[in-house]
């Protein structure tokens, strides 16, 4: 039977909150059939809002995704709960032990200088103390992460055993050899055969990699600069539709010259206005 959540604290009160939307006697039924597997979209899709509110430098927004996003936390800790797993109190006493253990140069005496060597090195201990016997520098590399992100972690962690570029410079000329490969893909005299598929998709892919190793190596995050890019061409878009419908003709019913001219002229209007 459902309970009015208590006074308290307002993470007893979320608490007492989400123990009633699943509780089986009259709770919400959409709460009710929802597993780990199902919520897992809405968490990743959470913690993509968190980013775009913090890139657009809304703080009000900020404030509820960062609520969005902690109920996702306390969703799953409902769930584990009720299954005798683990409930939202171990999963806050196991962050806060690790954040302990890997910070020696704050909670253990000022030991370690609290570099990311000095980071690895206690997750390495870590793994290896729950039985992982990979010794390579590429271990414990999530395979959930957006492969742009596995990209550049993977790619870090060759780094700090010294296989990487020494500057930009290299990685921009790698940049072209893969475009150069991808054309000649593109170029193919099998072009559209099963095999000649899996080459592009694999030049490509190499491509992308190299792309992302350049951004790492200028110091820019690949997700902060697609999502800009994204967003730039999503308004560039939209003033694109504004401009076509005001002069009468919809977008789908211009070639892609008229197109293009309206493109330029969103792009001149934007550098007129001055920075975005």
């Amino acid at each position: 039977m459902k309970q009015r959540p208590p006074a308290g604290s307002n993470l007893e009160r979320l608490l007492a909150v989400m123990a009633a939307l699943r509780d089986p006697d009259g709770g919400c039924p959409w709460d009710l059939e929802q597993d780990f597997a199902s919520i897992a979209p809405y968490t990743i899709e959470e913690a993509y809002e968190v980013a775009d509110a913090i890139d657009r430098g809304d703080m009000d927004d900020l404030r509820g995704e960062l609520g969005d996003l902690l109920l996702q936390v306390v969703f799953h800790a409902r769930m584990a709960e009720e299954e005798g797993l683990f409930g939202f109190d171990e999963v806050a006493g196991a962050i806060a032990d690790k954040m302990v253990r890997r910070h020696p140069h704050v909670f253990a005496g000022g030991q370690g200088d609290g570099s990311p060597g000095q980071w690895e090195e206690i997750k390495r201990r870590e793994r290896e103390a729950a039985g992982d016997r990979d010794a390579s520098a590429l271990a414990g590399i999530a395979r959930g992460l957006p492969e742009w992100q596995r990209a550049v972690k993977l790619q870090k962690r060759a780094a700090r055993v010294g296989f990487d570029w020494p500057a930009p410079g290299p990685v921009v000329d790698k940049l072209h050899e893969e475009i150069a490969e991808v054309q000649a893909e593109l170029a193919a005299p099998d072009r559209g055969s099963a095999a000649a598929r899996a080459r592009l998709e694999e030049e490509i892919g190499d491509l992308l990699f190299v792309a992302c190793n350049l951004a790492r190596h200028a110091e820019v995050d690949v997700g902060t600069a697609l999502r800009r890019a994204n967003g730039k061409f999503e308004r560039r878009f939209r003033a694109m539709e504004k401009l076509a419908a005001g002069g009468g003709a919809p977008m789908r019913s211009l070639d892609l010259e008229a197109q293009e001219t309206l493109w330029q002229r969103v792009k001149q209007a934007e550098k007129d206005s001055g920075p975005a």
